[in-house]
């Protein structure tokens, strides 16, 4: 299966492993799936750590690279269809700018995405995961 990361998950996965479900924690390393994070979570990650609302051991560019390696993981860029996707989101769905992404980021590549937002996992028009089972 294929699967996108949530902000949260990509560092959780790393930095707090624990925090993930276990059904989350064997589907990150079962090497059958293909894991993928959005260019939105580098974003928000550099946003979260410039706010302080986090802390990385080294650089952003190093932990993005070591991390994107350990978990055998791929990038999908911000492309002009999923930013044009992220505002034409079917239903209602909230105006927080980096889930918008990555929802539509998950709909247009036809992967489900692991979070343990209770919007995304609500809403009906994407593939989720709660990754605190």
């Amino acid at each position: 299966m294929t699967f996108l990361l949530d902000t949260h998950v990509w560092i959780w996965s790393q930095e707090a492993p624990d925090k993930l479900g276990p059904r989350t924690t064997r589907l990150i390393t079962d090497l059958r799936n293909a894991l993928y994070v959005s260019t939105a979570s580098t974003l928000e990650i550099a946003r979260l750590l410039k706010d302080g609302t986090i802390e990385l051991s080294g650089s952003i560019s190093s932990w993005v690279a070591e991390t994107l390696e350990a978990l055998s993981c791929g990038t999908i860029e911000i492309s002009h269809p999923i930013a044009i996707g992220a505002y034409s989101l079917p239903g209602g769905f909230h105006k927080d700018p980096a889930d918008r992404l990555l929802v539509a980021t998950a709909r247009i590549h036809e992967m489900t995405l692991v979070t343990m937002d209770e919007r995304i996992l609500q809403y009906a028009h994407v593939r989720s995961q709660d990754a605190r089972k």
